[in-house]
């Protein structure tokens, strides 16, 4: 995983910050917060909470004392040891593209299949610049609605040894997905030794969306009671589009953000006190005359570097960022959006970055093309993000006393020794001389990225599982299809 120890680039005074306190803590307390879930607002009010029906009015000293129970910093482990993850401090974590119905493949625009989602997978697991192949990496239609969910765990279970994240579409299928990653974790002697895992340490890592503005629906909360219960992480995320779930200006988002945000985390402590959690943003505009989702939009930009200094101010890790775009294609377009959002993504020091490799149309797309085009988008940024080191070595002195005065360094010693990885080499971009490329086939990006995928799955190979806990994890879904009803 990749540490980022760059400066952060904060753009809000102590008195902009200081204003939109104010205005969260008068949203949580005026406005109130709505929950869909009758236990949530027990809790609310047995913690001295005012409540009216669905609406919780809360103290923002309150809140603030269930924030302070959140970990700074804490891991989430994965099967391999080597891809645990460190969550907060200057540590960044990596994953695709969540939630689309369709895929692109080539000029190709479809339904999502099971066939999809394991091949993204795959390339998920392929590319070290991803922590993580996400959790619905595309929607597989193909696969019955009631227990998809199981297939896709399993994939992610055992065609990656990366860490996940878990299914929210309801209670039980959050249920399922802690008790498939017990197994998984349990090391063969079974759920309880997975229970006692995950316990020690998290393993599972799951997304839960505010219907903003400022309610959390019963599906998502339901979810939320599994995961926090059972001690897993939870990126608790007000989603907001300005213009349609938020007011428009900046200003006014960030402090509706903040009060959503505050309510969800408040509710993970009074749960389970000291769950972890990961203040979510997914912050972005519509188009005013479309009414369409925008995104790479210089006001998400904006909005993200914010989110990332308040973030810190309060003390928590957080989510934003990713290769959002609005494009059609695997186009200019999509790639200068997505760098719109990766390179704040960087400069915010997110902790967590979903959508980081294959969205496209806005969000609608896992695109495999896309997907290539991130992951070079990623592997520059992990360069231009690592700290210069100068020192009296790296000036070079000699190579100036050997070449002279109006020389070239091409075959100066100081370059024989260090061509080999003086400098950033592509995966995708080409350097060729226009005969070259014609040569080659004339070939552009998203061309170039198609054989790049194409032959990244043809090389891929499954990471070992131990038998028996591959045949518990079948034996699981087979049985929990059944009692679904599929």
């Amino acid at each position: 995983m990749f540490v980022n120890r760059m400066p952060r680039y904060e753009i809000l005074s102590p008195d902009a910050i200081a204003v939109l306190d104010k205005g969260w803590r008068r949203i949580v307390s005026e406005v109130g917060v709505q929950f869909a879930k009758p236990e949530a607002v027990d809790l609310f009010a047995k913690a001295g909470q005012r409540t009216d029906g669905e609406i919780v009015y809360l103290d923002p000293e309150f809140v603030l004392e269930q924030v302070a129970k959140v970990p700074r910093e804490f891991d989430i482990q994965a099967r391999n040891p080597a891809n645990t993850v460190h969550i907060g401090g200057d540590h960044m974590v990596f994953g695709a593209v969540y939630g689309s119905p369709f895929v692109r493949e080539g000029a190709v625009r479809r339904d999502a299949t099971l066939d999809d989602f394991h091949k993204l997978c795959q390339l998920s697991q392929a590319f070290p610049q991803l922590d993580t192949a996400g959790g619905v990496i595309c929607e597989p239609n193909d696969a019955p609605l009631d227990s998809r969910h199981l297939d896709m765990i399993h994939a992610l279970s055992t065609l990656t040894d990366k860490i996940y994240m878990g299914n929210v579409v309801s209670g039980p299928n959050a249920a399922d997905t802690i008790a498939m990653t017990e197994i998984l974790f349990g090391g063969g002697a079974g759920r309880e030794a997975g229970h006692a895992s995950i316990e020690r340490t998290p393993a599972v890592v799951s997304l839960i969306n505010c219907n903003s503005p400022l309610r959390w629906d019963d599906r998502m909360l339901d979810a939320q009671f599994e995961y926090c219960a059972a001690g897993q992480p939870v990126v608790l995320t007000p989603f907001l589009l300005m213009g349609a779930m938020s007011p428009v200006s900046i200003p006014a988002a960030l402090a509706q953000q903040l009060a959503e945000a505050m309510a969800g985390i408040a509710l993970a402590q009074l749960i389970r006190p000291g769950c972890p959690v990961i203040f979510g943003s997914f912050l972005s505009n519509i188009d005013m005359q479309s009414g369409s989702p925008s995104f790479g939009t210089p006001e998400s930009a904006i909005g993200l570097l914010c989110t990332g200094q308040l973030a810190r101010h309060y003390g928590l890790p957080f989510r934003t960022g990713g290769g959002l775009n609005s494009s059609q294609t695997a186009d200019a377009q999509a790639a200068y959006e997505s760098l719109m959002t990766l390179l704040p993504t960087f400069l915010a020091g997110a902790n967590f970055v979903m959508h980081a490799a294959g969205w496209l149309e806005g969000g609608l797309v896992s695109c495999y093309e896309k997907f290539i085009i991130d992951i070079e988008l990623l592997r520059e940024l992990r360069v231009e993000f690592t700290p210069l080191e100068i020192t009296e070595e790296s000036l070079a002195f000699g190579a100036h006393v050997e070449v002279g005065h109006g020389g070239h360094f091409l075959g100066a010693a100081h370059t024989m020794e260090r061509f080999r990885d003086c400098f950033y080499r592509p995966l995708l971009s080409s350097t060729a001389n226009f005969e070259r490329w014609l040569r080659y086939g004339g070939k552009d990006a998203t061309e170039r990225a198609g054989e790049i995928w194409r032959s990244t799955l043809d090389s891929y190979q499954p990471p070992p599982l131990d038998d028996a806990i591959r045949a518990e994890l079948d034996d699981y879904v087979s049985r929990r299809r059944v009692e679904l009803g599929d």
